[in-house]
């Protein structure tokens, strides 16, 4: 007999046998991928305002241009000194242009108002110090009592109240949402009688800066939402 055909013909036998028992083996293996569990994971936190922009709007009326332009000036000398005894540097205020409207100039209008001319004016207020703002809005009596009403369409000229330190956060809220995720899957794995594998897949959703409500709109609530998909062992 050639013992090289035997020798040949025991190993692929041998072959044959050890590739029968891992085959069950790696089927289970690669069945094990197929198993798995997507989570999300919520962070949420209030954080206050860092930066706000107020126009403060107030009109003119008058019935020759030239008590208009003087009423303007007196009025803006006014709402800047106020601003700037307030905390509110120069270089945090700009003036705009005023926008005047006459009744005469506009066929559709009639001549039954009390005066011809209607001067609009914004004086915009942008800085971080948000609190001396919020101080100076609840001050603003003292304008009228100079004679000065001020308050505009808050549709057209809203105070905005911002957040600009969203990446000095960004990363531990990151990680807690990502915490959250995986105690989830954690429970469901338990919850299945399997234990958690690693991470197959992980998508940071987008950051939402919104209001905390309607009444305080300089307390911002930051969300964001991490999908975490685990595998899952038996």
């Amino acid at each position: 007999m050639d013992k090289g055909k035997f020798y040949s013909g025991l190993a692929i036998m041998v072959g044959l046998m050890v590739l029968g028992i891992m085959i069950p083996k790696a089927v289970n293996n690669f069945r094990s991928f197929d198993r798995i569990v997507n989570v999300k994971g919520l962070c949420e936190r209030e954080v206050k305002a860092d930066k706000v922009i107020w126009p403060v709007v107030y009109k003119v009326m008058a019935n020759d241009i030239q008590s208009v332009y003087d009423q303007t000036d007196y009025s803006n000398e006014a709402i800047i000194n106020f601003l700037k005894k307030g905390g509110i540097e120069d270089a945090e205020i700009s003036v705009a242009t005023p926008a005047i409207s006459d009744k005469y100039a506009n066929e559709y209008g009639g001549n039954d108002r009390a005066f011809r001319y209607i001067s609009t004016n914004i004086i915009t207020v942008c800085t971080k110090k948000v609190d001396v703002v919020l101080d100076l809005m609840a001050k603003q009596s003292q304008l009228l009592k100079k004679g000065i009403v001020t308050g505009g369409n808050k549709w057209e000229n809203p105070v905005e109240f911002q957040y600009d330190s969203l990446n000095e956060i960004k990363p531990e809220m990151i990680e807690e949402a990502t915490k959250n995720a995986r105690e989830t899957a954690e429970k469901f794995a338990k919850d299945s009688d399997s234990t958690l594998g690693k991470i197959k897949t992980a998508s940071q959703g987008t950051f939402t800066i919104t209001d905390r409500d309607s009444n305080t709109p300089h307390i911002k609530k930051v969300r964001v939402v991490t999908s975490v998909t685990y595998y899952l062992k038996n």
